[in-house]
């Protein structure tokens, strides 16, 4: 009987977790199906069904969208799925081709998902351009650009980009939405490999769009502490040596001793805003002098100082619960964000637990680079450090370990 129960405990708790997850928004006509065209439908065909060509909103003097296979363009290239396929460009005049639709129930903020679609690109795609008036060849490589919004075409938010597609076979690109705001609509774009030093003649092709499928969102597992060596790195328990301290003169100082004589000198806080009396539930604090090892989540000892900060506010201030959450600049790819912002994260709670922070007081989240706070490309350093960030948010002033 026993055994029963327990197996029937566990049944009903895998069921409770699975349906914490239940949520799949289907797409409409997801692989593109209808009668081939290039660009002007004809009589018979009024476009793609279930999709709005965004053309006749942006790009009111361009032709919409192809649905392949044609024997046009000198595309030869067969469906992923079904029997026809959707085939996107960029183009030269800086103008491009994107498709939308109306989602039958919203992406939800603070919800994640996981969306797929298989993508390529033919070695020929053979049109005419209004710049050069000439007959070009549309293989630049381009990105997929996967935007929400409220309203058809919207683009109130960025939900993902693809790498470059480069493969001539279909290939499955996957992705990780985590919408900041309710979503009603979703539009599929192509769009120049950035940066864009300039406007070039490309295209991608896309067929056998998936679900969005809600998912875990990074940090909503428990915090696991690793118990293994971290490389090159002193154990933030180390006592640093001490050195004389510089006497600065500021607001709300911290009074330390000084080594040399044991008097008192005043030192100003790095995270100023990091206050038990003054912080608000919801209020992001940007943790300041944080540094990592170059495309790493490895914690510099430079950053023992603000750390030793949060930790100590932490200690004070136990009924207060956080979210620790990075960020990256936006030039790497999604995934590459998406892992480097999670581990960046975890690393600082796991310093902060070892210390003897409750990892319970702590959530943990990667938003890669859906969030930046400055426009950045590869040449823009300043930006782009000014975008890889860890950040403290606060969820609640009055947590209880007892109660969760």
């Amino acid at each position: 009987m026993r055994e029963l129960f327990l197996l029937l405990s566990i049944l009903l708790f895998s069921g409770a977790i699975c349906a914490q997850y239940d949520d799949v928004i289907e797409l409409r006509n997801p692989s593109f199906e209808g009668i081939p065209h290039k660009g002007v439908p004809t009589a018979d065909n009024i476009g793609i069904k279930g999709w709005y060509d965004c053309g006749e909103l942006q790009f009111r003097n361009e032709s919409p969208a192809d649905l392949h296979p044609i024997r046009a363009w000198e595309v030869e290239l067969g469906p992923s799925e079904g029997n026809t396929y959707l085939g996107l460009v960029v183009r030269d005049n800086d103008s491009w081709e994107s498709v939308s639709q109306r989602l039958p129930a919203p992406l939800e903020l603070g919800k994640c998902y996981s969306f797929s679609i298989d993508m390529s690109r033919s070695p020929y795609y053979v049109s005419h351009s209004r710049i050069t008036k000439r007959v070009e060849n549309y293989t630049e490589p381009a990105v997929l650009r996967i935007w929400g919004g409220n309203g058809v075409c919207g683009h109130q938010e960025l939900l993902a980009e693809s790498d470059v597609v480069n493969n001539n076979e279909w290939k499955s690109f996957e992705f990780e939405i985590q919408p900041a705001r309710d979503l009603n609509y979703v539009t599929l774009e192509a769009f120049y490999e950035v940066p864009i030093l300039f406007p070039y003649n490309g295209h991608i092709l896309v067929d056998n769009a998936s679900a969005f499928k809600q998912i875990p969102c990074p940090g909503d597992e428990p915090l696991v502490i690793e118990d293994k060596p971290k490389p090159q790195r002193n154990n933030p328990t180390t006592p640093a040596k001490e050195e004389p301290v510089e006497i600065i003169s500021q607001s709300n100082p911290v009074i330390i001793a000084d080594v040399d004589n044991g008097s008192t000198t005043q030192k100003k806080k790095l995270l100023e805003d990091l206050d038990g009396a003054k912080v608000k539930k919801g209020q992001i604090i940007r943790i300041e002098n944080l540094y990592f090892q170059a495309d790493s989540y490895v914690i510099e000892e430079s950053s023992d100082e603000v750390l030793s900060e949060v930790y100590d506010f932490l200690k004070d201030n136990r009924n207060i619960l956080v979210e620790i959450g990075g960020h990256t600049n936006t030039v790497p790819s999604v995934k590459m964000c998406d892992e480097l912002s999670t581990n960046r994260a975890k690393e600082v709670a796991s310093y902060l637990s070892r210390k003897g922070i409750s990892p319970k007081r702590m959530k943990i989240r990667g938003y890669g680079k859906r969030k930046p706070i400055i426009a950045n490309d590869k040449y823009d350093m300043e930006a782009r450090k000014k975008n890889q960030r860890v950040e403290i948010k606060i969820l609640s002033l009055n947590y209880s370990e007892a109660t969760g």
